[in-house]
């Protein structure tokens, strides 16, 4: 089962990349441009997935995983942050998950954790998070994909160019760090 633990770790590291690179190609005024009023931006989104990753994987097997410190209100509240303040609190956000992923091990798997008072297996909630992350992540590239128009540099394969990619497909190979037993 640990191959269960790589291949989400691999899948998280995937979709943070891919977030990433789209983020990189939006000019730091569009950071904060939603597309209607009830809309949200890309920093909004930044916002609210480092704060749920926070809540949910802050001692991940031992606490509910919607902490009482938590304001997911204000998650979705506009702040006049730069680029680095924005990408520090995205750092902060994985770095948690990432740290709890590497406490891990296939014995965890059978353990129940709590969402909301709601007991989910360590797969389920696992499963749960990536799912969450890769929504948003969609919101994140369509976001900046619509903000970079003409100049937008393909995450993924190009239009038109899915026989040449195939040749050598390279897009699913993401580099991550290996998950290291608990001492």
């Amino acid at each position: 089962m640990s191959t269960y633990l790589e291949s989400i770790t691999t899948e998280y590291h995937r979709y943070k990349k891919l977030a990433e690179g789209a983020i990189r190609q939006v000019d730091d005024a569009d950071l904060t441009t939603a597309l209607d009023p009830e809309g949200n931006s890309i920093s909004v989104i930044v916002q609210h997935i480092s704060g749920n990753l926070k809540s949910r994987f802050t001692d991940f097997l031992t606490s509910d995983g919607e902490k009482a410190w938590r304001d997911r209100d204000r998650e979705f509240i506009e702040k006049a942050l730069v680029r680095v303040e924005l990408l520090n609190l995205w750092e902060d956000g994985w770095a948690v998950l990432f740290d709890a992923l590497r406490t891990l091990s296939s014995n965890d798997l059978d353990k129940e954790v709590l969402i909301r008072g709601e007991a989910l297996s360590v797969p389920e909630a696992l499963n749960r998070s990536l799912a969450h992350v890769a929504y948003h992540v969609g919101q994140i590239v369509l976001l900046a994909r619509m903000s970079a128009k003409g100049r937008w540099q393909y995450l993924s394969i190009p239009k038109g160019q899915s026989a040449a990619y195939n040749q050598n497909p390279t897009l699913e190979k993401v580099p991550h760090q290996p998950i290291q037993p608990p001492l």
